[in-house]
């Protein structure tokens, strides 16, 4: 497949607003830089930078049930922020990010051992695919041929079905730090007909923290048949890292979303989120209007359309702070939407993440950037068709600070 784009350090942090976009197919980001780069061969390392350290390293996670080794990627920059993932379902286990004492606390619900994962878990941390979100009755229809996926969420499909992304073992290549970033890429070969989706594809993530506390993801793949995709990242974020998260205040760039029916399956509307409990235009609490979105259980798990002036480039897409800490947390992207989700469907009697502590209903959020759910049922939504000869891109920023 085509080589992986050098990541830039920075793009612009202005906010564009404005009309939908209606298609990902040909955009590309320009790069404003580069991070050119040492290889870590080894799988560890370290560089000095004004007396501190950028550090990456790798070690076994155990081992999958037919004996395949996982690692666990340990990557530290000169602040001491630090990212942990694993190359099965490139999950997310830890994100230690500073608060405004300079205390360092874990930001995502995840586990600290690789059976826990295996036990099974509602998607923490992981590259979910090849469709992110729900396909309705887990049928499509493309070039004119029907096509029918797993369905493994009720009626329909769910984060590319019974064994999605989220459940495959990626081949990591060497990792590579710089005085302004660490990261790797990560691929997989996709077969034609897994979970039903046509054609062959190949995919790569690249992880990267950089030195200015910045997580950023790019997504890029190739296919050899016309298929769909919508790749994202499932992490659940408490920037408190404890209780729930009805005091973090929520800004979105967004002011349309697409309703639901009851199976959250989309209706093809794009309606204004002015007047409804959906409205998070301004900074608010998320728990504020007591979490009464619509939704038969109380709680945010809806697709909001980012405002947009122009194809292609990254926009900010959310901005969350934790008033105690004074974490913030900002996500940019150039994909159309995000999903907002607030663990809703818990366990009641919540889960047991690294370190000991318990998370219940409405302990977390995600902010999945995305297409639409649904899309390839939806006509008059932005384009989720992969064709041989196009390369799929996609870059989500998180974007970590104190204020």
């Amino acid at each position: 497949m085509a080589a992986h784009p050098t990541a830039p350090l920075r793009l612009s942090r202005r906010a564009a607003l404005g009309s939908l976009v209606l298609s990902w197919a040909g955009c590309a980001v320009r790069p404003a830089g580069s991070f050119g780069g040492e290889v870590v061969s080894s799988g560890s390392g370290s560089l000095a930078v004004n007396g501190k350290s950028m550090t990456v390293d790798q070690t076994s996670f155990g081992s999958l049930p037919d004996g395949r080794d996982v690692r666990l990627f340990t990557f530290r920059n000169t602040r001491g922020t630090t990212l942990r993932f694993t190359n099965y379902g490139l999950i997310v286990t830890e994100l230690l990010a500073p608060d405004r004492a300079g205390r360092r606390g874990n930001i995502v619900l995840g586990f600290d051992n690789l059976p826990r994962y295996l036990q099974g878990h509602p998607f923490f941390g992981a590259i979910a695919g090849r469709y992110a979100n729900r396909i309705a009755k887990g049928q499509f229809t493309l070039d004119g041929h029907p096509y029918t996926l797993a369905t493994n969420n009720g009626k329909n499909h769910l984060h590319g079905g019974v064994q999605g992304f989220d459940k495959k073992l990626w081949t990591p290549g060497n990792p590579h730090v710089t005085a302004e970033a660490i990261w790797v890429e990560l691929t997989y070969r996709s077969a034609d007909g897994e979970e039903g989706y046509p054609g062959a594809l190949d995919v790569t993530v690249r992880y990267t923290l950089t030195a200015d506390d910045v997580f950023r993801i790019d997504y890029t793949a190739v296919t050899d048949q016309p298929t769909v995709l919508n790749l994202t990242n499932h992490s659940y974020y408490n920037l408190a890292g404890q209780g729930d998260v009805l005091s973090h205040e929520l800004l979105l760039n967004c002011d349309r979303y697409t309703p639901v029916d009851d199976g959250l399956i989309p209706t093809g509307e794009l309606a204004p989120v002015r007047g409804t409990p959906l409205d998070f235009t301004h900074p608010t609490a998320m728990g504020a209007r007591q979490m009464q979105a619509g939704l038969a259980v109380p709680g945010y798990d809806h697709n909001f359309v980012i405002n947009r002036s122009s194809q292609g480039g990254l926009v900010l897409a959310a901005r969350v702070r934790e008033p105690v800490s004074g974490r913030i947390l900002e996500c940019h992207t150039t994909e159309p939407a995000v999903q907002l989700y607030t663990f809703n469907f818990a366990p009641p009697e919540g889960i047991v993440c690294a370190g000991g502590v318990k998370f219940g209903r409405h302990g977390a959020y995600c902010l999945e950037t995305q297409h639409f759910p649904d899309s390839p049922n939806h006509a008059n939504f932005p384009s989720v068709v992969l064709r041989p000869g196009q390369t799929f891109r996609s870059i989500t920023e998180y974007r970590m600070r104190v204020g």
